[in-house]
């Protein structure tokens, strides 16, 4: 080979090399588990949804991810109390919850993360810094961390039991699994 033929295919691998680094991937949520904190002074309460949908977008070493829980189904165990958590929320009007948030790519393989999230929630919006772990084993990305929501943060009444209001934290666990596809 002469060295024109060598400089060309050096090149070749060269852009070949950066295209594959820059390329624009998909990560897809497998589980979820969202389960937030009620605190009353003579009870509390946790609420879960498994039913969590997500997706994460990556270009140019951007990451732009949306996750979405229907309202409807987080599980406290008491249907009663289900049932007006969903009214309170005006879970018949606004029945999702949405989250949005963006990352630079290189925190996809981070043990730890920090996320501006945009939560939209009960027809308002709000916005939260929050600190992730994240656990990789193979191709699975296991991330975990806390939510410090506030109900007064989406305008929610506080509900009240015994003419005492809850308290206004409402933290929520986050604890997800995601692949890249």
């Amino acid at each position: 080979m002469n060295r024109c033929t060598l400089t060309l295919l050096a090149s070749a691998f060269a852009f070949t090399q950066l295209a594959a680094a820059q390329a624009d991937h998909t990560w897809l949520l497998d589980n979820s588990a969202l389960t937030y904190h009620m605190s009353h002074p003579i009870h509390e309460v946790d609420a879960t949804s498994h039913a969590t949908k997500g997706i994460g977008k990556c270009h140019e070493g951007a990451c732009d991810f949306l996750l979405a829980t229907p309202v409807k189904t987080f599980d406290s165990g008491d249907s009663n109390r289900d049932l007006h958590m969903i009214q309170t929320v005006r879970g018949a009007q606004f029945p999702m919850v949405t989250v949005r948030f963006h990352i630079p790519e290189s925190a996809t393989n981070s043990p730890t993360f920090d996320c501006d999230l945009e939560i939209n929630f009960a027809g308002q919006t709000a916005h939260y810094h929050v600190p992730f772990h994240q656990e990789i084993t193979g191709n699975a990305h296991h991330i975990t961390g806390t939510i410090p929501a506030n109900i007064i943060d989406f305008k929610i009444p506080a509900p009240s039991f015994l003419t005492v209001p809850i308290k206004n934290e409402i933290p929520v666990k986050v604890d997800t699994t995601w692949h890249q596809q």
